[in-house]
């Protein structure tokens, strides 16, 4: 319980971990392979129309973030009566397990996957349900089907997963989707998809008229390299998205952030170019820890995951930062977002050390 404090704070709040966000740098010359972010810094003309953003700073943001709306709109083919946007996908997710929230509602999702999900299921004034992944890090569906019942609001789906970087087809979220009623809202958490190669692991943004019970969650923190803007957004159905439109925070994304966003959308070639170098690295890391004995999962994303199993999640992290090179552990593993080339040489150094 909480002790510092004459007020009542909820035992549930009280309870919960603190989120940990990523290892950062305390100086120059640091590797930082912690926070899954794009190493690449995005175009001169979006840091420019950033800049110039500067000039409204005094102003409130258009609460609708119209422009950047309509834009999301076309590049998706979808209505603008289908997009909600907020302060990252994070606050998204609260804000879409609110609208949905009652007393004794629960939200079921995989585990470990995005350390998110528990706190945001809490602050919506619901109980979290943990499902154990599957091998190979993937989602266990049969085991979240049956964990769903008549206190489920809403399930969470994320694909490709974090931390292990594993991903379902789209045929597979479909069968899944067959599965949960139709009351019951679908959170499916779409982050790194932008990463995945694998034949059939695509977004489910085409399942939304056949399930208008689920949102997709975006962001343009990993793939458009905007993680310092702060942008999120949900595409569903128009009344779902409504709903949840009621409950966001006000200007909740700045105008700074929306002309940023605006300008990755009108220059996206330069997003593809950088994915495909991260997807690049990503296949060089993994061939080089596998030719060193080390069994990473395949991952679809911008990291790769190594299991507890395969390499201590305590030896592993330390060892890099002896070696200036910041990774994620978690009790089950390690995460190491892939960098620079040359900073992606530096962790393959102190892995093949480690296994002399």
């Amino acid at each position: 319980m909480v002790e510092t404090t004459p007020v009542n704070i909820r035992e549930d709040v009280a309870e919960l971990p603190a989120y940990i966000p990523g290892a950062r740098p305390d100086s120059a010359g640091v590797a930082k392979l912690s926070s899954n972010e794009n190493p690449y810094i995005p175009l001169e003309a979006v840091r420019e129309a950033g800049r110039a953003a500067l000039d409204a700073v005094n102003r409130y943001p258009d609460m609708a973030s119209r422009d950047l709306t309509e834009a999301l709109a076309k590049f998706h083919g979808v209505n603008e009566d289908q997009i909600v946007l907020g302060t990252g996908s994070s606050a998204l997710l609260v804000h879409a397990m609110t609208a949905v929230a009652r007393p004794g509602s629960k939200v079921v999702f995989a585990w470990r996957s995005f350390e998110s999900y528990p706190i945001a299921t809490v602050t919506a004034g619901s109980k979290a349900v943990a499902v154990p992944l599957a091998a190979g890090g993937r989602h266990d569906f049969d085991a979240m089907a049956r964990a769903i019942d008549a206190d489920t609001s809403a399930v969470i789906v994320c694909n490709p997963n974090n931390p292990t970087g594993a991903a379902h087809t789209l045929t597979e979220i479909r069968s899944f989707l067959d599965r949960v009623p139709s009351h019951v809202l679908v959170i499916i958490d779409e982050a790194y998809i932008d990463f995945a190669t694998e034949p059939g692991v695509e977004t489910a943004i085409p399942l939304i008229e056949e399930f208008p019970n689920i949102v997709i969650a975006r962001t343009f923190s990993k793939a458009f390299g905007l993680a310092g803007a702060r942008v999120g957004y949900m595409i569903g159905e128009p009344n779902l998205i409504r709903a949840i439109s009621k409950v966001t925070t006000p200007f909740g994304v700045s105008h700074v952030a929306q002309q940023l966003a605006i300008t990755a959308l009108e220059n996206h070639d330069w997003v593809v170019e950088a994915v495909a170098k991260l997807v690049a690295e990503r296949g060089r890391v993994w061939r080089a820890l596998r030719d060193l004995d080390v069994e990473p999962v395949a991952s679809q994303s911008n990291f790769i995951w190594i299991p507890a199993e395969v390499m201590d999640p305590q030896e592993l992290p330390a060892a890099c930062r002896d070696a200036d090179v910041l990774v994620r552990s978690f009790p089950e593993g390690t995460r190491i977002s892939i960098g620079l080339p040359e900073e992606n040489d530096r962790l393959i150094e102190v892995i093949r050390q480690l296994q002399k």
